[in-house]
């Protein structure tokens, strides 16, 4: 049994978290050490009692590891542990890494340079559309946009940066076999096309309150800060900013109206001590030593000139319903294209960022060129 193996056995057996296996590991010296070890050689161990003990000891009866495996191949993921290069180097760092990490798709080293981005599933529509712009900017300079595939500002800050061909990662509170919420079916398997989908969860292990703040610990643990754009007093965004807190790591929240529920957890964590966030560059800015100004392509308002139009099918479907002396709404355009509403909103943003679309209040819009 090799180690990957070994590990991602301890990560079935209840019981066994991250802090304790690494308290294992540490006394035996190697994870499949641990799980040929006698009962009363793990009760020697800090932390390791009885009920623990037992379940290790017993971990073939109890667990089908081989079953497993299988399913790994089938469903065409792969695991990565701390040992692993590909294993996210901040994420080492926090107090709890996960053991195994279930992957499909790819880590990156680009992926160092990761920043999350997290919000309400409740959203309106200044929230979405800020989360998607914010994560275009950032996936355009070659920031890895880091979420958890919820609704909402999830969903958004995700699609944003495929929108701009940039990486972007999605962190599961369920197994990886799990789609949740179902919608998103698509959203994810595009997201391993560049990038990945990836949970410390077995296969089949469907999501609860605990699980998804153990989600939240990953996404903040495994980037430079955190982004919340949009989220109530009560908001499991913040449950992931005060991991990034907790961890050393940058917060930064993006203000929205006075009197809208939906900012009151962002304003609170501004006055807390947030950076607050009016555009990408507040974020970059804070990491200037890795993005520095002069590594980012110069800007429309810098150089006076557009840029040469490279539109994907998509965006030139969504391109031809739109005319330069009328606005049209976005429900027109979804009739004229006929793409589904989610694939519209990318490309609209996309356009956006491109400067061949401009968008007016009430979701209309018009061409610019």
């Amino acid at each position: 049994m090799d180690s990957h193996e070994a590990y991602l056995a301890l990560n079935l057996i209840e019981g066994v978290g991250p802090v304790r296996a690494r308290s294992l590991v540490e006394h035996f010296g190697d994870a499949p050490a641990v799980l040929s070890a006698s009962k009363s050689q793990l009760l020697h161990v800090r932390n390791i009692g009885d009920e623990t003990a037992e379940a290790i000891c017993s971990w073939e009866k109890n667990i089908d590891l081989a079953g497993e495996m299988k399913r790994l191949t089938d469903f065409g993921c792969q695991i990565v542990i701390q040992s692993d290069e590909a294993y996210p180097a901040s994420l080492r760092e926090i107090y709890d890494p996960p053991m195994v990490l279930y992957v499909k798709g790819t880590l990156t080293a680009k992926d160092k340079n990761a920043v999350a981005m997290v919000g309400s599933r409740q959203t309106t529509n200044y929230g979405v559309e800020t989360a998607r712009k914010l994560a275009y900017q950032l996936a355009y300079v070659g920031v890895t946009v880091v979420s958890g595939g919820a609704r909402g500002i999830d969903t958004a800050a995700h699609q944003g940066a495929m929108a701009a061909k940039g990486r972007t990662i999605c962190v599961l509170g369920t197994g990886i076999s799990i789609v949740f919420p179902p919608e998103n079916k698509e959203l994810f398997e595009r997201i391993t096309q560049n990038g990945a989908v990836i949970s410390q969860f077995p296969f089949n292990r469907n999501g609860d309150k605990q699980s998804f703040a153990i989600r939240n610990r990953i996404v903040a643990g495994m980037t430079l800060g955190t982004v919340v754009v949009e989220a109530d007093l009560h908001s499991g965004a913040l449950i992931t900013s005060n991991f990034a807190t907790e961890y050393g790591r940058q917060v930064f929240a993006v203000p929205g109206r006075i009197d809208s529920p939906r900012s009151k957890g962002c304003h609170d964590l501004i006055k807390k001590g947030a950076k607050l966030c009016e555009g990408a560059e507040d974020i970059l800015s804070e990491f200037e030593y890795l993005f520095p100004s002069s590594n980012r392509p110069p800007s429309v308002g810098e150089t006076g000139v557009l840029p040469a139009l490279e539109l994907s099918e998509n965006e030139q479907r969504v391109l031809d319903t739109l005319r330069k002396d009328d606005d049209t709404s976005i429900d027109e355009v979804i009739r004229k294209s006929g793409l589904p509403s989610s694939m519209v909103s990318v490309a609209l943003l996309s356009l956006e960022m491109k400067r061949v679309v401009k968008q007016l209040p009430g979701k209309l819009f018009v061409r610019n060129r």
